[in-house]
């Protein structure tokens, strides 16, 4: 009935294409998640040149620029990192988002960059932000920490939490 219902929101008028809906998870995704956990929080990465470079890219394709600030030893993060590498969350957020993940270190480093947003500092990650390619603001000010709770949350949620900002 979900999908029923999530199809025929697709066809009425202003709403995302059908592309932008979440793509469906299994109810046992977690148990398919990569083992060890994904490490994707390069301490090495320029981060300023990477959200640079991501940005021209989100405005030139029109996608939201997908921030995802977060830590290797921050099980959350780790978690979330799994789910996006799913295959099938692979490919969906390619074709909606450009994702750039940054590392934050101890909380001693690239702090100041959600600033540049307009973003308040950082408390706790993971810490994503969406930002809009035409305007550079962040669509998602009052919700940054979503996806925060990661490790207790369902594949499926993460997924349609982050269908919420591609539209």
């Amino acid at each position: 009935m979900g999908l029923a219902l999530a199809l025929a929101a697709a066809m009425l008028p202003g709403a995302a294409p059908a592309q932008r809906m979440a793509p469906r998870l299994e109810a046992r995704t977690l148990d398919r998640l990569p083992l060890p956990l994904p490490a994707p929080y390069d301490s090495g990465r320029d981060a300023r040149r990477d959200i640079d470079a991501a940005l021209a890219g989100a405005k030139k394709s029109g996608k939201p620029l997908l921030l995802d600030f977060g830590a290797n030893w921050c099980v959350d993060c780790r978690v979330l990192a799994g789910v996006l590498a799913l295959p099938e969350m692979r490919g969906w957020v390619a074709r909606n988002f450009v994702l750039v993940q940054i590392d934050i270190g101890m909380f001693d480093r690239n702090l100041d960059l959600p600033r540049r947003f307009g973003a308040a500092s950082l408390e706790a990650v993971p810490a994503i932000l969406v930002i809009d390619p035409r305007t550079g603001k962040i669509r998602n000010r009052d919700d940054i920490l979503g996806l925060g709770d990661a490790r207790i949350m369902q594949p499926q949620e993460m997924a349609d939490w982050l269908a919420r900002w591609t539209r």
